[in-house]
């Protein structure tokens, strides 16, 4: 390789970054170690199990360093981290529905992260994700789908910057999740059997809604009536931050079948239900659009993902104007949400992804 290129790896003190380091060193690079910490807090064993930015993740972290015989550094994200748990509060406040994870991606892993990295000479940063790095046919390099599709995360990474990807390395992405803990366990990392994270890190115990109401306590009035498609009113809400497109459970109100959320409308403060069928939409429009390939120039095929558990389907994607886009379903999909994400696929590369403002 010559002189060897520096990467700037973060590292959550779970199996996957642990293993990204090795394989990186294996690889001849200057690996430097980088833990983010974000002031989110597990206040026990079992939390800290599903999450990924504890003080005992930092710990773990530092002992597989040590290990691999890597520098490894904890920055102070907490500041920035805030900007994100900010965000997630007032979508919700707002009526939608935020995707944290995304944000993370593309303010701090790709972005802090990348910008300390360049003030110590790295050539690359690279992260723990399920995804890999290839070339489109026009040659411009793409986030892809991993190797193992169970695990693949390319979904939350969209919104790297194109001029990023030359930069970006995802280690894992190329193996099976099964093969990379025994990779771990065969180097005799103390991570081998370390659980995926689950949860959201700053949210306790999956409490959302108690994170959201905590975060913004002047937050005022956001009661309202729960209604039907016709507008008839089926009972009262304590507020909207509650709800999001497609719930199912916890409405309040009951039927002899299921009902589900199918619009939320915050000037009004109102809850619509109604049947399953009711939450099929024949497409969307996406706002701050990212587009990692050339911005087509009109109607372009793909596939396209509107959720981290929803399976890709054929569209058709159309260019807007001020960075919009957007996106028709061949067949409609239920549970279009706006404040999540699109993603957009051509085959097993990413288009480009946006932000779900919404459905049509």
């Amino acid at each position: 390789m010559g002189e060897r290129q520096r990467v700037v790896l973060a590292m959550s003190g779970g199996v996957d970054s642990s293993v990204a380091a090795a394989l990186l060193k294996e690889q001849g690079y200057d690996v430097l170690g980088l833990f983010m910490r974000t002031g989110a807090h597990a206040a026990d064993e079992e939390r800290r199990a599903k999450t990924c930015c504890s003080v005992a993740d930092a710990l773990d972290a530092r002992n597989v360093a040590d290990r691999l015989d890597i520098p490894f550094y904890a920055l102070d994200f907490e500041r920035e981290f805030a900007r994100i748990e900010d965000y997630f509060a007032d979508e919700y406040l707002a009526g939608r529905t935020p995707n944290p994870c995304v944000m993370c991606n593309i303010w701090l892993k790709f972005g802090k992260l990348w910008s300390y990295g360049k003030q110590v000479g790295a050539d690359f940063v690279a992260t723990g994700h399920y995804a890999r790095i290839a070339r489109a046919a026009d040659g411009t390099p793409r986030v892809a789908r991993a190797v193992d599709r169970s695990k693949d995360q390319s979904y939350v990474l969209s919104g790297l910057r194109p001029e990023l990807l030359e930069h970006v390395l995802f280690p894992v992405g190329g193996f099976p999740k099964a093969e990379i803990r025994e990779r771990a366990r065969g180097l005799g990392l103390p991570v081998h059997d370390k659980p995926d994270s689950q949860e959201i890190c700053f949210v306790p115990d999956d409490d959302y809604l108690e994170f959201v109401r905590g975060r913004r306590p002047e937050r005022g009035d956001t009661s309202g009536a729960i209604i039907d498609e016709q507008g008839t009113v089926l009972g009262r809400h304590d507020g909207i931050e509650a709800f999001t497109i497609g719930q199912r459970r916890g409405l309040g109100v009951a039927f002899g079948e299921p009902r589900y959320v199918v619009q939320i409308e915050p000037a009004a403060r109102t809850v619509t239900i109604g049947p399953r069928q009711s939450l099929e939409r024949p497409g969307l429009v996406a706002s701050r659009f990212n587009w990692q390939g050339p911005r087509p120039s009109g109607p372009t095929p793909c596939l396209a993902q509107i959720r981290a558990r929803h399976q890709a389907v054929p569209a058709t994607v159309e260019p807007l104007p001020d960075a919009g886009a957007r996106v028709v379903f061949d067949v409609p999909q239920p549970a279009v949400t706006p404040g999540q994400v699109v993603t957009l696929y051509q085959d097993d590369l990413v288009l480009g992804g946006g932000w779900i403002e919404r459905a049509c």
